[in-house]
């Protein structure tokens, strides 16, 4: 994910220097060779950049800031930390690094094709260090600002989902592989139609139910299809996948 972003911002129109900082140096300089970013360490990139992105997971922030929290302390500047940390809260954060100004992200996969959605809140930023931010991850798809009371159940949906909708897809294409159809076929026919399914939605502003509906003709083949998935509790299951993955996110 870290990847993902550098990326999205490396191709945002905004001026910038972009550092890099990773345990793996050969991913590392790789990366940087691909976006134009210099390759760095923690603690350059703690003393330095105005935006210290934090991508580990939760379990390793206290090892990591234990490592830069003296070059942060050190520092005279404003800086801003975003944070993408699963499950871990702005105050955490807080605690952890010091009484900074601090966004809290929540991107998905999907970032990585320019058409991701990250989630955000904040404490501590002025109205233009977050117009700022706005503005470099611009290339990655839709923000959503949110209150941080929400931004686990947001993850549950935006986060997780990716995987659950690549089920599906594979599955729809599978249904078209049973029924005849090449694997390269299928496989495009089902991303498309979810491409497309997915920017109706957006655009029209209509209720999901409300295009279900304008798909299915009184006695025709989708009303079966739709009967078929109701009877094997398909919006049930997925209702529960979203609330077993809040769940989880709520013990980490």
């Amino acid at each position: 994910m870290g990847g993902a972003l550098a990326r999205a911002v490396a191709a945002s129109p905004i001026e910038k220097k972009l550092y890099l900082a990773d345990k793996c140096e050969e991913k590392m300089l790789a990366l940087g060779k691909e976006v134009g970013a210099e390759a760095s360490t923690p603690e350059t990139v703690a003393g330095e950049c105005d935006y210290v992105f934090i991508g580990v997971k939760p379990q390793m922030l206290e090892d990591m800031f234990s490592g830069i929290r003296k070059v942060l302390d050190g520092r005279k500047d404003r800086f801003v930390l975003v944070s993408m940390a699963a499950g871990t809260t702005i105050s955490r954060i807080k605690e952890l690094a010091g009484d900074r100004p601090v966004i809290r992200i929540m991107p998905n996969l999907a970032v990585s094709v320019g058409e991701g959605m990250t989630m955000y809140c904040s404490e501590g930023t002025e109205p233009g260090e977050t117009e700022c931010f706005r503005s470099f991850m611009s290339k990655s798809g839709r923000l959503c600002p949110i209150n941080e009371k929400l931004i686990d159940a947001g993850s549950a949906v935006s986060g997780c989902g990716p995987a659950y909708v690549f089920m599906f897809a594979e599955a729809l294409a599978d249904g078209g592989v049973y029924c005849g159809l090449p694997r390269a076929d299928a496989n495009l026919l089902a991303a498309q139609t979810l491409i497309g399914a997915a920017k109706m939605l957006i655009e029209s502003g209509k209720h999901p139910g409300e295009l279900k509906d304008a798909v299915c003709s009184p006695g025709g083949t989708t009303i079966a299809g739709v009967k078929r998935l109701e009877e094997g509790a398909f919006r049930a299951d997925v209702t529960d996948a979203v609330i077993a993955a809040y769940e989880k996110t709520k013990k980490l």
